[in-house]
């Protein structure tokens, strides 16, 4: 499986992929420093302490890269049945929903790892950036560090299996574009952030989510064998 991953990983040149990700956590951190920026000019503060900052790099960044995930499945998956280069890969002599498998995992595994890099990186710059600039004025303390990281990393891990919902929508007609728009409605559904608070926050909410992208992923794998690819 580990084999088929590398491969998945080589066939679609997945550091293009890398450098976007790292382009799009810039674009986010462009816009929390203006939206921190701008209102301080007019003695507003936006974030009024650090336990506001992570709630909303948390939002930004789930949002960010699950649409990011459903462009993933449309180049991995959806792509390769609508051009039947997907015949050749069963052409192997590797089972069918292995090479789906591989597929997912690498879809699952980098929208975790991207999440949870992008999260930290605008964690870091943030405070950096506000030692000098001075938006929040709160303290960022080491416990709270340690809670809002256990669960920035809990919504990074939910999200990576929520990012395969879109999936079930796209397959029915082979639609990247349907993939995509699947993945924003499920974003503005558990991102849209009111007043510090979230669909997210609500923690039955993103692991019932999370169930039911594994649950996507799964009933993907296993029918794959009985998919018409001619």
């Amino acid at each position: 499986m580990l084999n088929l991953m590398k491969l998945e990983l080589r066939k679609f040149k997945i550091m293009g992929y890398i450098r976007s990700a790292a382009i799009a956590t810039l674009i986010i951190f462009g816009f929390m420093m203006l939206i921190s920026y701008s209102p301080k000019m007019y003695g507003i503060n936006v974030f009024e302490n650090y336990s506001r900052v992570f709630s909303m790099i948390d939002v930004f960044a789930r949002g960010t890269f699950i649409i990011f995930a459903a462009v993933l499945l449309g180049r991995f998956v959806i792509d390769e049945f609508n051009h039947k280069t997907i015949t050749v890969l069963f052409m192997y002599p590797i089972k069918r929903h292995k090479i789906i498998a591989a597929k997912l995992m690498v879809v699952i595994a980098f929208t975790f790892l991207c999440t949870v890099a992008s999260m930290i990186i605008l964690s870091t710059l943030y405070f950096v950036i506000n030692s000098f600039a001075h938006f929040v004025s709160g303290e960022l303390t080491l416990t709270l560090l340690l809670q809002h990281a256990a669960k920035l990393g809990f919504h990074a891990l939910a999200a990576s299996f929520m990012a395969l919902i879109p999936l079930y929508f796209g397959m029915r007609k082979y639609s990247v574009p349907t993939t995509i728009v699947s993945s924003v409605i499920i974003v503005l559904l558990t991102c849209s952030d009111s007043g510090g608070f979230n669909l997210n926050d609500i923690i039955i909410v993103p692991i019932l989510l999370a169930a039911i992208g594994l649950a996507v992923g799964y009933m993907a794998i296993r029918k794959i064998d009985q998919i018409d690819i001619r």
